[in-house]
């Protein structure tokens, strides 16, 4: 009996070892589509390419000319990355969007969706001190989030950072999990460039 204890107490520390060193990237692409075609997930995507860092000393959010925007590059991205959604079935989704242009141009350059603007997915950037509150009201917005239908949300590198940990790259998605206790997890990322 002591054998077979001993036997099941190594099988068990060798597949929790397996299971926590698998990163991020290693989850096949087909299993984080599924994964936002059932409820209860959804895509954080960084905005697609837009030239520089951060938004010029006058920026207003309203106003276009004094904000990032996409470049033509940019744009391309966004419509490539809304075909890569309808080539994995998935042509209709709730689609939610940072108020900032390079953002809201994004999430109505994949074309799955009306967009509605929300200022939980706003930068903080040059706000850092914004940073843990934004990141609660999202989460906040997350847990009372009906999730049966696809979930598309277009925001900042710095607000997926602060939710997730990942740094991701323009337009890349983080496809996540929301646990019935309304946890939150990372499955996997998708790169579009």
């Amino acid at each position: 009996m002591r054998k077979k204890i001993a036997i099941l107490a190594a099988t068990t520390v060798i597949l929790v070892i397996q299971v926590v060193s698998v990163s991020h990237g290693d989850t096949p692409k087909a299993v984080l589509w599924e994964a936002l075609r059932s409820a209860n997930h959804f895509a954080l995507v960084r905005h697609a390419l837009a030239p520089g860092t951060g938004d010029p000393t006058d920026f207003m959010l309203g106003v276009r000319r004094t904000q990032r925007n996409l470049s033509v590059e940019g744009r391309n991205q966004a419509k490539q990355m809304g075909e890569l959604f309808q080539s994995n079935s998935i042509s209709e989704a709730q689609v939610f969007s940072s108020q900032w242009f390079r953002c809201m141009d994004t999430a109505e350059l994949l074309d799955l969706g009306s967009v509605q603007p929300l200022t939980a997915l706003n930068s903080f950037f040059r706000e850092y001190e914004l940073k843990d509150a934004r990141t609660k009201s999202l989460r906040d917005w997350l847990f009372r989030q009906n999730m049966e239908k696809p979930l598309i949300l277009v925001t900042h590198q710095v607000n997926i950072t602060a939710l997730t940990g990942i740094f991701p790259s323009s337009g890349e998605i983080v496809v996540m999990q929301r646990s019935e206790r309304g946890d939150l997890f990372v499955l996997g990322t998708i790169e579009t460039r």
